[in-house]
């Protein structure tokens, strides 16, 4: 079938359907369309700038808390998610997201517990809206000290 509008220029809104034998429709339009793009920045790089040891007492010791300062560049993050895998980074043992509020300077500190000493794969990703970004780093948590 074909219809066509009351506009003024019956040429540019003409739409026509027609049967398929395979029982589907395909639908044919002509004439003028417009649509808007955004162009978004995104979270461009992120880094790993430090990794420290938290020192807890005797009674506190099951896990070893290590805080990893990240900085990034580009748009501002929303949410943080850490994935804590073996040294090959290829079994994961935990995911962590957590959301965050960053206003100004994209500067976070991030703490994970680790429940006993070995090397780990860190895979820290920035996320937003519209982009990601991941900074990764192997570590090695020696019961209250981490390299």
């Amino acid at each position: 079938t074909t219809g066509v509008s009351s506009n003024s220029d019956p040429s540019a809104n003409v739409e026509s359907m027609e049967d398929n034998p395979d029982g589907g429709c395909h639908i044919y339009r002509n004439g003028y369309y417009g649509s808007g793009i955004s162009v978004v920045e995104g979270i461009l790089e992120v880094n790993i700038i430090q990794m420290t040891s938290i020192q807890m007492t005797e009674s506190q010791a099951e896990n070893s808390l290590v805080d990893f300062v990240v900085t990034c560049q580009g748009s501002l993050p929303t949410d943080v998610c850490t994935v804590v895998s073996d040294p090959t980074c290829q079994v994961s043992k935990s995911v962590v997201c957590d959301p965050v509020d960053i206003s100004d300077e994209c500067l976070l500190t991030i703490r994970r517990s680790f429940e006993e000493p070995g090397t780990y794969c860190i895979n820290i990703t920035l996320g937003d809206d519209s982009s990601q970004a991941l900074a990764s780093a192997l570590i090695s948590v020696n019961g209250g000290e981490s390299t």
